[in-house]
């Protein structure tokens, strides 16, 4: 099982030196990604940006995107992720999703946190068929981009007339695997912000948003009123003030329940991979015992829970590494790699 280094058997501290000291552009042996941009048309005719890498004769593909705040050009542990997916003669499509990045700029369509997501998955692996790219497909996040992944693979369950037109055909997505996903972001919330800890995590990735949403009302001034950025004090309050009315929601509370990853595991009938680690403290530990009780219940599910990680850490000790057989230090991306391969080979 995993072990990280002896230094980095918190959490937190796990979580923050994964972000103070990210992966390098290029490792030994692997990269740069030569790729090419794309835009597709997700759900609701929402354009998305995506960068799609193929090598020879890929053995599949991998759809994959990052957490809840971030693009393409900053999230450094995806890149690596899509390196050594590459490594193994994966095809990647790696994309800005709603609101972030390069999809920002091109359409003020805001989140949906899964709601439309999950259809977007599907439409971008249907568009990359025509990129080179080859089924099986497999959906893959970390985070809150996890959750997303997970509806991307109920969404694959039963193919949209869309996808079907753009060259899918049933069995083509095969599964997906997500780490550290967000699974009940409401119970979560509360948690961080009657923790000491969290209540700085949470200040942190509000003040992220904010960023967002300030980026969007400079490109968009008619859609984002100034003052309804300002409002914004906290990750509830960038929902409540930007997303939950045009999705037709009462609350956060609703929507976050309409949303969880917790409701939409049991409906899984893909194989699904699920990373998850106890002292991540990003999230309510309380949502452990109801998560392995979900996998238990559901044959489809792989669960890997982990006594350390932190959140979308998992950096792995010398003697780990050695144990695995790894390259780098890099467990989890290593551990949904072999889990699809595993796939493959059956």
């Amino acid at each position: 099982m995993y072990q990280p280094p002896w230094f980095l058997r918190n959490g937190l501290l796990m979580t923050l030196y994964g972000v103070g000291f990210p992966p390098p552009d290029r490792l030994e042996g692997l990269g740069p990604i030569a790729h090419h941009p794309v835009v597709c048309l997700g759900a609701q005719n929402v354009p998305l940006f995506a960068r799609v890498a193929v090598p020879d004769a890929p053995r599949g593909t991998i759809v994959a995107t990052y957490g809840i705040t971030g693009s393409l050009e900053d999230q450094r542990s995806l890149q690596l992720f899509c390196l050594h997916a590459l490594a193994r003669n994966y095809a990647v499509v790696a994309f800005d999703w709603r609101a972030h990045g390069e999809t920002a700029r091109l359409s003020p369509t805001l989140t949906s946190d899964g709601i439309f997501e999950g259809e977007d998955f599907v439409l971008l692996a249907a568009r990359s068929l025509q990129l080179g790219c080859r089924p099986p497909f497999y959906f893959f996040g970390y985070s809150l981009g996890g959750q997303l992944a997970l509806w991307g693979i109920e969404a694959g369950q039963n193919l949209s007339p869309t996808a079907r037109e753009w060259g899918l055909q049933a069995g083509d997505i095969a599964g997906g695997a997500v780490v550290c996903p967000s699974l009940d972001s409401d119970r979560s919330l509360i948690y961080l912000e009657n923790h000491p800890t969290g209540k700085l995590i949470e200040r942190r990735i509000t003040k992220r948003l904010r960023e967002i949403a300030l980026e969007l009302h400079s490109m968009y001034p008619d859609r984002f009123d100034l003052k309804t950025v300002d409002r914004i004090e906290s990750i509830r309050g960038f929902d409540r003030e930007l997303v939950i009315e045009s999705l037709g929601f009462k609350s956060a509370k609703e929507y976050y329940d309409a949303t969880s990853g917790l409701k939409v595991l049991p409906e899984l009938k893909l194989p699904t991979l699920v990373i998850y680690a106890q002292d991540d403290p990003f999230f309510d530990p309380s949502i452990i015992p109801e998560l392995k009780e979900i996998c238990d219940r559901n044959s489809h599910l792989d669960l890997l829970l982990t006594r350390h990680g932190g959140h979308v850490g998992y950096l792995s000790s010398r003697s780990c590494q050695q144990a695995y057989g790894d390259r780098d230090r890099y467990w989890a991306w290593h551990r949904v790699l072999d889990w699809i391969s595993a796939r493959a080979i059956a």
